[in-house]
C-alpha cells in the first residue's frame, strides 16, 4: 500500500519579517499547519519540511541572516526532512520527487505560504508529476498583491491604498478555482484531520 505525505512549504520566519506580515489572509497559519501535521504523523505519513532561500541577496530569504527557519511553534520530528528550495515550486531545485518515490508515496497533501505561488505551484507541478494532489486551503496564507503598474517603488500604505490590489480573499477564490478538480482536490484542515466528514475526491 502507498503511503502518503504532507508538504509543508515555506511556513518560516522569514515572512514574519516583512511588514505585510499583518494583512495576511490567515493569522492562525502555525495552528493550522500544526493540527495538519499532528494529524499526519499520528498516520504515519510522511512529513517534509520546505523553507525557501536566496543565499547571498541580504534579504530576509538569505540563509544568512537566520530566518530561513520554521516559524515558532513549528519544528520537524525526528526523521522529517528538511529541504530548502530557491524556486517557488518545491520539487525544481531539491530531491522532494525522490524522497517521495523512495517512501512510496502516491498521495500529497500541501499548505502553507503564499497560497497562489509557491503552495499553488508545487501542486500543480506534483499534479503533472502524477501524484494525487490536495491543496489545503485553509492552511494556507496569502497578503495583498499589488498591481503591475504599481512602481516597485511602492510603500506599503499605497499598495493597500490602491483599488487595483488583489485582495487576499480573491486570491484564495481564484486559486481554488483553477486548481480544483483539475489539478488538486480541495480541502479544510477538519476534512484533512477528520474532525468533518470529507467530501467525495473530485
Amino acid at each position: 500500500m502507498s503511503r502518503a505525505a504532507l508538504v509543508v512549504i515555506d511556513v518560516q520566519k522569514s515572512f514574519r519579517q516583512r511588514p505585510i506580515w499583518a494583512y495576511g489572509s490567515n493569522p492562525d497559519i502555525v495552528g493550522q499547519v500544526d493540527r495538519l501535521v499532528d494529524a499526519a504523523r499520528g498516520r504515519s505519513d510522511l512529513v517534509v519540511w520546505v523553507l525557501h532561500a536566496e543565499p547571498g541577496t541580504g534579504g530576509v530569504f538569505d540563509p544568512a541572516l537566520g530566518h530561513v527557519r520554521p516559524i515558532d511553534g513549528l519544528a520537524p520530528g525526528e526523521g522529517e526532512p528538511t529541504l530548502v528550495k530557491t524556486s517557488h515550486n518545491a520539487f525544481t531545485t531539491t530531491n522532494l520527487q525522490q524522497l517521495l518515490t523512495l517512501a512510496g508515496v502516491r498521495d500529497v497533501t500541501v499548505c502553507g505560504i503564499r497560497t497562489e505561488q509557491c503552495v499553488e505551484t508545487t501542486t500543480r507541478v506534483g499534479a503533472d508529476l502524477g501524484y494525487r494532489m490536495t491543496f489545503v486551503t485553509d492552511a494556507t496564507m496569502t497578503f495583498p498583491i499589488p498591481h503591475r503598474d504599481l512602481p516597485e517603488t511602492a510603500g506599503l500604505a499605497e499598495v493597500l491604498a490602491d483599488p487595483r490590489t488583489l485582495s487576499n480573499e480573491e486570491i484564495v477564490r481564484r486559486t481554488e478555482y483553477a486548481l480544483a478538480g483539475r489539478f488538486a482536490t480541495v480541502r479544510t484542515v477538519d476534512e484533512v484531520t477528520g474532525a468533518i466528514p470529507a467530501r467525495p475526491r473530485s
